[in-house]
């Protein structure tokens, strides 16, 4: 099955491939822990930085998930096949829809004792103003075809994976991009360790930004915010 390392190994393989020594990376969500690890590794071929939605955090079990409730949507999906039932009962794109609308509010999600995660969506509720059904119909067509399991297998199943890396400080300029209205910032210590310069122990060149009103798909919501912000920094830094 795969892993966050089969994840950086492929990158830096595709890059050796296209002869390309050294780049810029972006990553979204659990994107952001392939795209540290990699500069942790591979510190030569990394300029810089940028994640959005997600900071800098160490290796193994996050420290949030001993704080939240059993129906806290990370320790539903990493329970063997409880996803996959759960998603089974729909197609592709009422999964694809009822992640969009849950995700992009500022609540964590966290179901009912008897309640699973595709239940907290009613069937009425409309979609976010800034994604449509056209949208909605490429990644539902997308995710038709390869399923969930990859999705669900990193980051979920392998969230506690180990790298073995002594030195866990990234030298790479990095910038994050947060929206004030994502729920991760409601995690357990997630909003004392960006703000208050814990993640700077880790990323010591690091940057953050807040986009007002952003949720947890601020790079969808405000493209045109987070591409300046991306062009600004590599301008800053190339």
């Amino acid at each position: 099955m795969a892993t966050f390392a089969d994840f950086i190994s492929d990158l830096n393989a595709l890059l050796d491939a296209l002869a390309i020594p050294k780049v810029f990376l972006i990553g979204k969500d659990f994107g952001a822990r392939i795209a540290y690890f990699f500069a942790l590794l591979h510190p030569e071929k990394v300029f810089g930085i940028v994640t959005l939605g997600i900071p800098f955090v160490p290796p193994g079990p996050p420290a949030f998930l001993e704080h939240l409730p059993e129906g806290f949507y990370i320790s539903r999906w990493l329970e063997p096949r409880r996803a996959e039932a759960d998603f089974g009962r729909l197609d592709s794109k009422t999964v694809v829809r009822n992640i969009y609308i849950l995700f992009s509010r500022s609540e964590i999600p966290i179901a009912n004792e008897n309640q699973e995660i595709m239940d907290m969506v009613d069937s009425s509720t409309p979609l976010p103003s800034w994604f449509t059904e056209e949208d909605l119909e490429a990644y539902g067509s997308l995710y038709a075809k390869s399923g969930f399991q990859t999705a669900l297998q990193v980051p979920y199943r392998t969230i506690n994976e180990e790298f073995n890396i002594a030195n866990l400080k990234v030298e790479a300029p990095a910038l994050l991009i947060m929206g004030t209205k994502d729920y991760v910032l409601k995690f357990p210590g997630m909003d004392d360790y960006i703000k208050n310069g814990h993640a700077k122990m880790f990323v010591p060149k690091l940057e953050t930004t807040y986009l007002p009103e952003g949720s947890h798909f601020v790079q969808e919501q405000f493209p045109h915010q987070v591409n300046q912000l991306i062009l600004n920094f590599l301008i800053n830094h190339g």
